[in-house]
């Protein structure tokens, strides 16, 4: 498909991607999005917490929502969403990845960029229902590209329609080399936070697979990755664990229409992370790379966001 020639153009402030982005992540306010909660039980024997909420009419029509790395299903970019499908008689389910729900999963595995086996557990189980004729799939960064690489990597079934994915990190390899970046230090510096915090809540529970000392050795997201994430997930090391989970090596092969929404100034994302190329012969990938927006920062004056709004006209664009 052709590539997409965006149209954002944010107020002046919001033309700066880290502005944009810190706005959207910690000013941002929601209100009013009622969520339920139910548990998932996974294969493995652990679970995903799914939060729904249901458009004001009866519908057919679903949105599965996928947050980044350390987010989880009351960030505002994922309410945000919540309420652009609600508001187009659109319910939808906000996925907690294992471990972002408020409690610990039960395993001494998580989540990570590449675990798109939980997605197919969560279509799989939703599809059996049989109570929605037509799935859409919104991913935000980590989440976008666990989206892309389920598409790509297998068949799935016939009620997943379409996808958004927002802020894309199709090379993950790339990407940690631009969060480990001066620019990027205080992001690198509270995804470690949190992601150390939850590691030792894992060596309390888990005291033969990890020591307190190795944990203080962990001094950057690639040595997080290289402790934890690759061993506890089957890889050999944090870049097999990058090569591995990337989507942009699956794109080609997916098979419903796609949107990928990567800003030009998105901070976190390499030059590997906008597959122009790919996009152009693709069939069904459509690539829209807007000047401004950050890091899932797409301000916009009123309701929604810019990516809120391109997402809902995607999918009306199909119909």
């Amino acid at each position: 498909m052709p590539l997409v020639d965006s149209t954002y153009l944010p107020p002046i402030l919001f033309r700066n991607g880290h502005f944009s982005t810190i706005f959207a992540s910690g000013f941002r306010r929601i209100a009013n999005i009622e969520q339920r909660r139910t548990q998932l039980p996974t294969p493995d024997g652990d679970f995903l917490d799914l939060d729904w909420s249901n458009a004001p009419n009866k519908t057919n029509s679903l949105a599965i929502i996928i947050h980044g790395l350390e987010g989880d299903s009351t960030r505002p970019y994922m309410k945000g969403s919540v309420r652009a499908f609600n508001d187009h008689n659109i319910d939808a389910v906000c996925v907690n990845l294992r471990s972002c729900s408020g409690k610990p999963n039960k395993l001494y595995t998580s989540y990570h960029s590449g675990k798109s086996d939980d997605l197919k557990v969560v279509v799989d189980a939703i599809v059996a229902k049989n109570q929605y004729q037509n799935i859409y799939l919104n991913g935000f960064s980590l989440g976008a590209n666990i989206i892309l690489k389920y598409l790509g990597e297998q068949d799935f079934p016939g009620q997943v329609k379409a996808a958004i994915a927002v802020s894309a990190p199709c090379d993950l390899y790339g990407t940690m080399l631009e969060l480990h970046k001066a620019k990027n230090w205080i992001y690198a510096y509270r995804f470690k936070k949190t992601l150390l915090e939850k590691l030792r809540q894992k060596q309390l529970l888990f005291p033969d697979r990890i020591d307190l000392k190795t944990i203080k050795g962990i001094k950057t997201l690639k040595d997080f990755d290289d402790v934890y994430t690759s061993k506890a997930h089957g890889f050999i090391d944090a870049v097999d664990y990058y090569k591995k989970s990337s989507s942009l090596q699956y794109l080609s092969d997916i098979k419903i229409p796609t949107l990928i929404l990567n800003a030009l100034n998105d901070s976190f994302l390499s030059p590997s992370c906008f597959p122009r190329e790919i996009a152009k012969n693709h069939p069904y990938l459509f690539f829209e790379s807007p000047t401004y927006g950050g890091h899932v920062g797409f301000f916009k004056y009123g309701k929604s966001y810019f990516n809120e709004q391109r997402t809902i006209a995607f999918i009306q664009g199909l119909q």
